[in-house]
């Protein structure tokens, strides 16, 4: 598990998880840094489940900041100095800004994620209800982002339902029915008006979901290999089609922001610009606007 460098007077960020190759984040953050004429050094690093701990022992002064991914999202919480009342709500962190205070460096956790799913689709019309595919960290972003955009159920389907409960104890804290169900009992048979789906790249490959009707919304948070099978069978039968790409960018921005200023809720300087920017540095069209699968793990 190296951990990246920079040249000297540079300010070091990297998104760490496993597997991490596949991440489009340092060419997303490199954009972003570049347009803002910061001097910062953005990579990946390769960081498995309990490696983390030693990997954050090894950093010096150079360091900013951390993009996390899984399997980290939780394992980094326990380690966090503080934590934005998103992250104290969801037990999920994805964001780590240090600082130093009277020589000892303190670790600032938030979350993203939700940010990336509610900007993506905050200029639909918001579902009644809402299909969550998987139980990992990103379903409970997924989860509170459809509190957020006011959906009033949720049904999770996820391989193991017993690990089911972190969500269930969400949904009840806000005030959002969760139904549970086992991956296998999904019926393909029966039309969706808004999917989210948090599952690893291939996992989901063979549900065949389909759309309720041409407002009907897939949100795919896998990217690689893109379009999914998943998102080309929800495209062809007529429905709308967000990427992990899309939620990626940001997530990513929120992230520039925390980075830059500290802060999570204000914008940047020429923001809509370094978004179109960053938007085409991955090969997304210049806005998000609803569409179908294009050509093109878990979003890092």
């Amino acid at each position: 598990m190296p951990v990246p460098v920079s040249p000297a007077g540079r300010r070091r960020l990297a998104v760490l998880g496993s597997p991490i190759g596949h991440s489009r984040s340092p060419v997303l953050h490199t954009t972003a840094y570049a347009l803002l004429g910061l001097p910062f050094d953005y990579s990946r690093a390769e960081v498995r489940t309990g490696e983390l701990t030693a990997w954050l022992a090894s950093l010096d002064d150079s360091w900013l900041g951390l993009s996390l991914t899984m399997p980290l999202k939780r394992e980094v919480v326990p380690l966090l100095d503080t934590t934005s009342p998103l992250v104290d709500e969801l037990g999920v962190a994805n964001t780590v800004l240090f600082t130093t205070d009277t020589g000892r460096r303190r670790m600032h956790g938030f979350n993203t994620d939700v940010d990336g799913i509610v900007r993506t689709v905050s200029t639909l019309e918001s579902p009644s209800s809402v299909v969550i595919l998987g139980g990992g960290a990103t379903a409970a972003s997924a989860l509170y982002a459809a509190h957020q955009l006011g959906v009033g159920e949720v049904t999770v389907y996820l391989r193991d339902p017993a690990k089911a409960a972190d969500l269930s104890a969400l949904g009840d804290r806000l005030d959002v029915p969760v139904l549970i169900r086992r991956l296998g009992e999904l019926d393909v048979a029966v039309p969706h008006s808004f999917v989210i789906s948090t599952l690893p790249g291939g996992v989901a490959d063979g549900l065949g979901l389909r759309p309720l009707g041409a407002g009907s919304v897939l949100f795919d948070v896998a990217y690689d290999p893109w379009p999914s099978p998943l998102a080309e069978g929800w495209s062809a039968a007529g429905g709308i089609v967000f990427s992990g790409l899309d939620m990626l960018v940001e997530q990513a921005i929120s992230q520039v922001r925390i980075f830059t200023g500290g802060v999570q809720d204000e914008p940047l300087p020429g923001e809509a610009g370094i978004r179109a920017a960053m938007r085409a540095a991955v090969g997304l069209p210049a806005t998000n606007a609803p569409g179908h699968a294009p050509a093109g793990g878990e979003v890092s």
